[in-house]
């Protein structure tokens, strides 16, 4: 009877896309202006494609662009090579909508390569909902010398809530890079956009001049005429170029998000940039002096692990949004992969984009953010396996089974020993977290412990999510790990570890964890999204129905798994010719 159903509905959608081709694609917001399925295929047998992460059909994606609430509809715009598995000339806007955040449907590009101004691609940037609720996009094009300008684009049937059609403005380049402030090569990627108590629209746009990474400042009346500010918003120097700025504020009571042009003693800011030699997002809360055009943030940039980023793996050129409809601010990034280029070409695809987060000022510490992923997700749990009051010796392993743990969402909270006579010392100044995950003896008092995602039965293949507890002069840290190291008996992959520091609340005495994997994906966030660490691992034995998932504690002192809760989680309709209902996991 369910096979029966499946069918009908996916005889229905088959009808819908054919009778769209015959009749041409009208102004009915049912009538998707679909990518063809038939067209755009990837090889069979693919172990390392998500099930719930946002990926498009095929080929190439990178940055997340403007995402945005419309009419009732989720919209993600992409970086894509519709050519290519791998980056390239040509790039366009990918477009996909979604009600929920979670399940999409891939529609036609939104901007193509096509004028002097963006012929050889159509690179980042954000879009901006207007004072009368009309969208605009500012995107970076690369004209036909190879230089960065900046470009408008606008819906071309507001009524349409999926925007499926966007037409170029006449005035296109509106901005283009000034001598003074940056290099012709190096300007791109422009922000969401911020009105101003004096009726100014204002930017920032992402640089470099000499060394120096920048952030560029201009404004505008009508969003078409810009004028550039020469003091540089933000700057770092021997950074190189700064990519994908964002500039939002955040609400110093509670986790609720604030629209991006709110200036009020009850908000904070938070600058982010991108560093494109590191590969890095890193974030810095500060006041905004609206009156000044000045951001002071409340610490400088080091180049040290001192510096807040969003994720300390495999996270990139983000981009955050205002969700009016839940009134939170949501985060996306860029999760590119650690295999090789030629493993992506055999695939026939490469990149994947986060869970979106919600994102909101820590309680503990008013210049860090918290992030978590979005209530929305918590849809797809299906078959939930629970672990109460379980004691981990030290040394001892203890499998999560009757889940498919290639497919799973887990929630641990750890219960840890009395901090004062077992944590370990550390004098944490000048300590890089992520060569202590590498160097730190196996085994330790107070951990490591967490879990060991995409295991073969064997333990020859594991991806550890690990927690360790130091005693400082003057508080308690937990460093969290992500351990690549033995994810794959496969060679010629980025097995990089990575680790960071957090402070650990000794009265609480628990830490938590949460992962959410997707077959070559780990998004872990510890102590309540406080820290952040995704990886991406492409195990040969730990896949599908072969994977594991296990709790561990190697350190000498027990700890207690506090109450622990696995879920399979079921996939998410990403596509337009796919069963309209979860699959089952």
């Amino acid at each position: 009877m369910e096979t029966s159903a499946t069918l009908v509905l996916v005889l229905l959608v088959l009808f819908t896309f054919l009778q769209s081709v015959v009749n041409g694609f009208d102004s009915c917001p049912h009538t998707y202006t679909i990518i063809n399925p038939f067209k755009f295929r990837v090889p069979e047998n693919q172990p390392y494609r998500t099930s719930y992460h946002f990926q498009p059909p095929q080929n190439w994606m990178n940055d997340p662009n403007g995402p945005m609430y419309y009419k009732g509809v989720y919209h993600l715009f992409y970086q894509h090579n519709p050519n290519a598995a791998t980056f390239g000339d040509g790039i366009v806007w990918g477009h996909s909508v979604s009600y929920d955040l979670i399940n999409w449907i891939h529609l036609n590009n939104a901007i193509e390569p096509s004028e002097s101004y963006d012929i050889i691609s159509c690179w980042s940037g954000s879009a901006t909902i207007l004072l009368d609720g009309k969208p605009v996009i500012m995107y970076t094009g690369i004209d036909h010398n190879r230089h960065q300008v900046q470009n408008l684009a606008m819906p071309k049937n507001l009524s349409d809530p999926f925007l499926r059609e966007w037409v170029k403005h006449t005035q296109n380049p509106v901005i283009t890079p000034s001598d003074e402030v940056a290099e012709v090569d190096n300007f791109r990627d422009p922000s969401t956009a911020w009105h101003g108590k004096d009726g100014k629209w204002r930017i920032i746009i992402g640089a470099q001049k000499g060394d120096q990474g920048r952030a560029i400042l201009y404004q505008s009346e009508d969003f078409v005429n810009w004028k550039l500010d020469p003091i540089p918003f933000y700057a770092t120097d021997n950074t190189g170029v700064c990519e994908c700025p964002d500039f939002y504020p955040v609400s110093i009571n509670g986790t609720n998000g604030v629209d991006t042009s709110v200036e009020s003693s009850s908000v904070r800011h938070v600058a982010k940039v991108g560093y494109l030699r590191m590969a890095h997002d890193y974030y810095f809360v500060g006041k905004y002096l609206s009156d000044e055009e000045k951001f002071i943030a409340d610490a400088k940039f080091t180049g040290t692990s001192l510096d807040l980023r969003y994720d300390y793996g495999k996270f990139y050129a983000s981009k955050s949004f205002f969700d009016y409809a839940k009134n939170r601010r949501i985060l996306w990034g860029w999760v590119n992969e650690s295999d090789s280029e030629r493993d992506d070409i055999q695939k026939g695809w490469a990149g994947v984009q986060s869970i979106p987060r919600q994102v909101w000022l820590d309680n503990r510490s008013a210049n860090r953010l918290v992030q978590w992923p979005i209530e929305e997700v918590e849809n797809l749990r299906s078959k939930n396996i629970s672990i109460n009051g379980e004691k981990l010796v030290g040394g001892s392993i203890l499998e999560v089974s009757g889940i498919t743990a290639s497919q799973a969402d887990i929630e641990v909270l750890f219960e840890v020993p009395e901090l004062e006579d077992n944590a370990e010392s550390l004098d944490p100044s000048g300590v890089d977290p992520q060569l202590l995950c590498i160097n730190a003896p196996r085994s330790g008092i107070i951990g490591p412990f967490g879990l060991l995602a995409l295991a073969s039965k064997d333990l020859r293949e594991h991806t550890a999510i690990s927690f360790r507890v130091y005693k400082t002069s003057n508080k308690y840290v937990g460093l969290m790990c992500s351990d690549q190291s033995r994810s794959s008996l496969q060679n010629d992959l980025d097995k990089t570890t990575y680790g960071t520091f957090f402070d650990v609340d000794s009265n609480l005495r628990t830490i938590s964890l949460r992962s959410l994997i997707d077959h070559s994906i780990i998004e872990s966030f510890g102590e309540g999204g406080r820290v952040c660490i995704s990886s991406r691992v492409y195990p040969l034995l730990a896949t599908g129905n072969d994977a594991h998932l296990y709790v561990f504690n190697n350190g000498t002192t027990s700890v207690i798994i506090s109450k622990l809760n696995a879920w399979c989680t079921k996939e998410a309709e990403i596509g337009s010719l796919k069963n309209m209902s979860y699959k089952t996991c």
